[in-house]
């Protein structure tokens, strides 16, 4: 049986879902997805670049990831709405349910994207094509936003599909149809090459996906090693992989921060780095698991970075043990240069039962602070993560739970924003 796997990608996802709340919900009377606009940071907080944009805001080459400063050079007119990711998450679980109605096999690639394996389902629901068209009408209907859906009989072949002409478009890539609509392609199209390797490749003379498809695969694995030969694979449209409806296991966990303002003194960047301990301890308590590896990393003022690692003697989910060891890889690594951006990662990832070895030089009582997290973890799920914080964050300008999506981020206060 031929493999049918669609690709769904929701068009500028960030500025339709924000464009459609105000539309629905606000009263607005213009449409953002018809403006120059986009959905950007706060720059003030230094999170400061475009985050979604709209197809008018394309045309004056504002992109995605540049700063807010470099888009407003472009079109000093651009209009700009802050991020609303509350807003952003009930959309994305609205999408997903909507797909799930279609296939139990959806892979959730990202916020706006999914993967669906379709599989089988023609008795169903018929012609693969004419489905991902009401699927795509369906979604436009009840949710308000639009889609591109890439259909072919492997994953990479329907995202490459789903990247064609956009938006509000269906798109086919079945393998027949490889040399007329990917090979003429740029090389940088092609999905896990990146502009490092882009380069790399027209050095070679390799300007698009047809002469990679064509290029000797030996030569590209002596110049690229093993993702030399991944991509001529992909280039040739081979893709094994499947549909996962379940994400698997983390490899790691860990959280970060730009911090509003430079730091210059250990004893501020160490109460970033407890605000980070926190988050981190409380996303492996929950997902029942201990970190064997914590890594530090910081980011300076003028955006050099550098981290440092260390294997414990014992994994870990303990927030108290995950910032002591945090304080001393900040202690070997900072060198005094002001800190734009902190962070603490952790690999290894081992199950939540584990004995831990004793150390007759070391008095912690272990088991009284699992039960001071596990009790924590519990006031906070029912009464909010405000309602216990550490009084060393009482009055002060760190937030006691760091890292991840920033507050002024989570939602938004529409009464003190004009929509028009």
């Amino acid at each position: 049986m031929k493999r049918v796997i669609y690709h769904i990608d929701v068009n500028s996802a960030f500025l339709s879902w924000e464009a459609v709340y105000r539309l629905y919900h606000l009263g607005a009377q213009r449409d953002l997805r018809d403006e120059v606009a986009a959905v950007g940071g706060d720059m003030a907080m230094r999170h400061g670049i475009i985050l979604a944009k709209s197809i008018p805001a394309k045309k004056y080459g504002i992109k995605t990831g540049e700063s807010i400063v470099e888009a407003r050079q472009k079109c000093p007119t651009l209009k700009l709405v802050p991020p609303n990711y509350h807003l952003y998450d009930q959309c994305s679980k609205a999408f997903m349910e909507l797909l799930r109605r279609y296939s139990p096999d959806v892979e959730q690639y990202s916020v706006d994207e999914a993967f669906v394996d379709m599989t089988g389902t023609e008795s169903l629901w018929g012609d693969p094509v004419l489905t991902a068209d009401r699927i795509r009408e369906q979604i436009r209907d009840e949710l308000g936003f639009t889609v591109n859906i890439g259909i072919s009989e492997n994953k990479l072949l329907a995202k490459m599909a789903s990247d064609f002409k956009k938006p509000d478009q269906v798109h086919t890539l079945w393998k027949e149809e490889i040399p007329d609509k990917m090979w003429p392609l740029p090389v940088s199209d092609l999905f896990f090459v990146g502009r490092a390797t882009a380069k790399k490749l027209f050095s070679l003379g390799i300007k698009t996906i047809g002469d990679l498809a064509r290029a000797d695969p030996v030569m590209l694995r002596h110049c690229l090693k093993k993702q030399g030969e991944i991509i001529w694979g992909f280039a040739n449209g081979v893709d094994v992989s499947v549909v996962q409806s379940e994400p698997p296991p983390n490899k790691g966990y860990g959280n970060s921060t730009t911090i509003a303002f430079d730091v210059c003194d250990a004893s501020t960047a160490k109460l970033v780095l407890l605000s980070l301990a926190e988050t981190v301890g409380a996303r492996l308590r929950e997902a029942g698991v201990r970190a064997e590896v914590i890594a530090v990393g910081i980011k300076n003022f003028d955006l050099s970075y550098a981290s440092h690692q260390m294997t414990l003697h014992n994994a870990t989910n303990i927030t108290a043990e995950i910032y002591q060891h945090a304080c001393r890889l900040f202690d070997s690594l900072w060198d005094g240069t002001p800190i734009r951006h902190l962070g603490i990662h952790t690999s290894r990832i081992k199950d939540g039962f584990q004995l831990r070895q004793m150390d007759m030089f070391d008095d912690t009582d272990y088991e009284r602070l699992e039960k001071l997290d596990g009790t924590v973890d519990q006031i906070r799920k029912r009464y909010g993560i405000d309602s216990l914080k550490r009084a060393v964050f009482v009055g002060s300008r760190i937030d006691h739970m760091g890292g991840g999506i920033s507050r002024e981020k989570r939602s938004v206060d529409y009464t003190k924003i004009k929509v028009d």
